[in-house]
């Protein structure tokens, strides 16, 4: 059988389907040696992929994720490659796609933040990039053989939200790579970002669901009311969410001590989880919550919010606050702080935590997907 996939994303370094999609094409060429895979790629990602397996081909398809031309051009393309099933390992499918296929919907984020603060669009703009968006992911819901999903939480949402079947919608964790040592020294690192302090840390984007405000709020608290002298470091590249918190941080006088590193090479960002005191995840909803698993990995404490999903993917090696209330986030900083008994237990906890996790676990199963729905 022929297998397609919309690896337009693949990549470890672009977005959480990009790592999704790269875990996924990379273990299935261990996994699987009957199947034919036609892989769809873009100029920026092609050479990124390097086939190990003979029966992995790569085709060009250079559409702009949620674009016209990818609506227009991608069904033309997949079926000139004549694949029996397509996966996509995002809800941006090509509505006039009329094969058979899988999609992974990893959460619906996209349907609880539709605010003009989710975006620098202007109204009618925003407005039209919205439907444009519902209908997508309704039409993926829809006609999709089998939906994948990354969480029990994001399950329940889909089938709820979609009205689909609970048998349609299979969950398949994701997991967190082994830690890796890191090129470089940290000194050199801290003295360019002016990092003199023992710090907590952020890595991801400043998208209004992720909460960045409430936390920086809670941290100018932190050290101003509770006294205690420490800093925050956001890591992750610059965009318009990450200027307007960062013109909001020099605003309150607090930009000493809120680093924005902006975008960190891949090989310096072990040495950050290294290197903070504690790693904190406000976010007020998640499909997964990858970076708290990939924090614990480095044997750094987690802090999280107890938002949806972060209970059912952090289980009890986290400590929680809840998302919306700057006292408590104050008060669970402050403990973890100064707690070092607490962080000592944190740390057992995550390393054995994170063992339940599998990125071979989550292709194993994604590969039974396939070939229920080619039987």
């Amino acid at each position: 059988m022929r297998i397609g996939i919309d690896a337009r994303f693949y990549g470890p370094t672009r977005t959480g389907p990009g790592r999704y999609t790269q875990k996924l094409v990379d273990y299935l060429q261990e996994i699987d040696d009957k199947n034919e895979y036609v892989i769809f790629l873009r100029k920026d990602n092609w050479d990124e992929f390097q086939p190990k397996n003979s029966r992995f081909k790569k085709v060009m398809a250079d559409y702009r994720w949620y674009s016209l031309s990818e609506q227009l051009c991608m069904p033309w393309k997949i079926r000139q490659e004549k694949v029996d099933l397509m996966h996509f390992p995002h809800f941006n499918i090509p509505i006039f796609y009329g094969g058979k296929f899988v999609v992974t919907i990893h959460d619906l984020i996209i349907t609880h933040f539709p605010t003009r603060r989710a975006t620098k669009l202007g109204p009618v703009l925003y407005k039209a990039k919205q439907t444009g968006y519902r209908i997508v992911i309704w039409m993926a819901a829809k006609r999709a053989k089998r939906i994948i999903t990354v969480s029990q939480f994001s399950k329940q949402e889909i089938v709820k939200h979609f009205k689909v079947k609970d048998e349609k919608v299979v969950v398949t964790y994701e997991a967190c790579d082994a830690p890796r040592q890191g090129e470089g020294n940290f000194s050199e690192i801290a003295e360019r970002y002016n990092i003199t302090k023992p710090f907590l840390l952020y890595v991801g984007n400043t998208y209004p669901h992720k909460n960045l405000e409430r936390l920086v709020i809670a941290f100018k608290k932190l050290r101003e009311e509770e006294k205690v002298d420490v800093q925050l470091v956001l890591v992750g590249k610059r965009d318009y969410f990450s200027e307007r918190l960062e013109s909001s941080v020099k605003e309150q006088g607090i930009a000493n001590n809120v680093i924005f590193t902006g975008f960190i090479k891949d090989s310096e960002l072990p040495l950050f989880y290294r290197s903070a005191m504690l790693y904190v995840f406000p976010s007020s909803i998640e499909g997964f919550g990858l970076p708290p698993l990939e924090a614990m990995s480095y044997d750094l404490p987690v802090l999280s919010s107890n938002a949806p999903c972060m209970p059912e993917i952090l289980g009890d090696a986290a400590k929680y606050f809840h998302p919306d209330e700057i006292s408590d986030i104050v008060q669970v900083l402050k403990e973890a702080i100064l707690n070092k008994q607490l962080q000592e237990d944190l740390r057992a906890k995550g390393r054995e935590h994170i063992k339940q996790y599998s990125w071979k676990r989550m292709v194993e199963k994604t590969y039974s997907i396939y070939l229920k729905e080619l039987s």
